[in-house]
């Protein structure tokens, strides 16, 4: 088996099937197997992927697991000598995870890899990270990019250079390959993480075991950012970034980094509160 893929979807069954369709019409020249994790859809996902894919291993959740335990949960059972997290919301072009495998075997000292993400108008995604600091993470926390945009320039990496390979501290979690080596080696994604900074965590871990991650702009994916996540409230998202970044920091960072990061987030929210008021006013002063 060269590749086992591994989709975990919530609510997204019409844009699931159409990612399934995309991955089968333009995968032709290895052999691979797929694995549906649902994490208690309530629309027609199931029903859908049992009789228009029945080849496909179906894992049906009766709650709602988060993403990093929906993943450890085919992990297991994967068989591929590579692993591809592939969101939901995704369309795989043609060649893609051919071209994926062949660029992994080449390149053996890589333990994690993602390609080239671009949006149904072929714009580029931006999707590299540097490994989050307290001092970015701070200002997110605060608000600050609404007062001073270049604030995240070197944390959102934006000048780094998409027609080019290159090793990087992390990727985008919707197409995210890792070497089954390397997650015999690792073990599966860290379930303390209910959704965000999972892929962060597991590419230091990977870094750290002297694995590399890559960047490769050989082969392409569409992404339609964040499909499933848009069903759920902004304060309930906020709560979930919330939760897994001070949980990164707790496990990555000195503790009163961590502790700093606790105490600020009260203080964002009011800063969120204060700056939606204002823009209301301005709104209304312009018309």
């Amino acid at each position: 088996m060269d590749l086992s893929i591994v989709i975990v979807s919530w609510n997204v069954c019409d844009l699931l099937r159409r990612n399934l369709k995309s991955i089968y019409n333009n995968t032709k020249n290895i052999k691979f197997e797929i694995f549906v994790v649902d994490n208690y859809s309530k629309d027609d996902t199931v029903r859908m992927v049992s009789r228009e894919f029945p080849q496909i291993n179906l894992i049906i959740n009766n709650y709602n697991a988060g993403f990093s335990r929906a993943v450890n949960q085919a992990l297991v059972m994967t068989k591929g000598r590579y692993v591809l997290l592939l969101n939901p919301d995704m369309r795989v072009c043609e060649g893609t995870l051919e071209k994926m495998v062949a660029w992994m075997d080449k390149n053996i000292k890589v333990g994690i890899a993602g390609c080239h993400l671009i949006k149904e108008n072929g714009e580029t995604i931006p999707h590299v990270r540097r490994f989050p600091s307290f001092k970015d993470q701070l200002a997110i926390t605060l608000k600050l990019p609404h007062l001073f945009p270049r604030i995240l320039d070197k944390y959102l990496a934006r000048d780094f250079d998409y027609t080019k390979e290159a090793e990087v501290d992390s990727i985008r979690g919707s197409f995210f390959m890792i070497r089954q080596k390397t997650i015999k080696e690792l073990g599966g994604l860290d379930e303390r993480y209910f959704i965000w900074f999972e892929e962060v965590d597991y590419c230091r871990r990977a870094k750290n075991a002297g694995w590399k991650v890559m960047y490769t702009p050989i082969a392409q994916c569409v992404d339609y950012i964040g499909k499933s996540f848009s069903q759920v409230k902004r304060g309930k998202t906020q709560r979930y970034f919330r939760d897994s970044m001070l949980k990164y920091f707790q496990k990555w960072q000195p503790s009163w980094q961590y502790w700093l990061l606790y105490i600020a987030w009260p203080i964002g929210f009011f800063i969120s509160w204060l700056l939606g008021d204002i823009f209301k006013i301005e709104s209304k002063t312009k018309t």
